[in-house]
């Protein structure tokens, strides 16, 4: 994210997609819902730890 969390982190988990976004702060694990179009405004780059099938 653009902002960072008042925690001082700035590293997000999405666990949650659809017409909100669900997102966990992996710095104190808060957990925030937010709608699509203010998450796709607010998000710097996306970060994949999976490995494609």
């Amino acid at each position: 994210m653009k902002k960072k969390h008042p925690c001082g982190s700035d590293n997000w988990q999405i666990w949650r997609m659809g017409m909100d976004f669900g997102i966990k702060c992996m710095g104190c694990g808060r957990k925030v819902m937010i709608p699509r179009r203010k998450f796709e405004k607010a998000v710097k780059k996306i970060i994949t730890t999976e490995q494609p099938r």
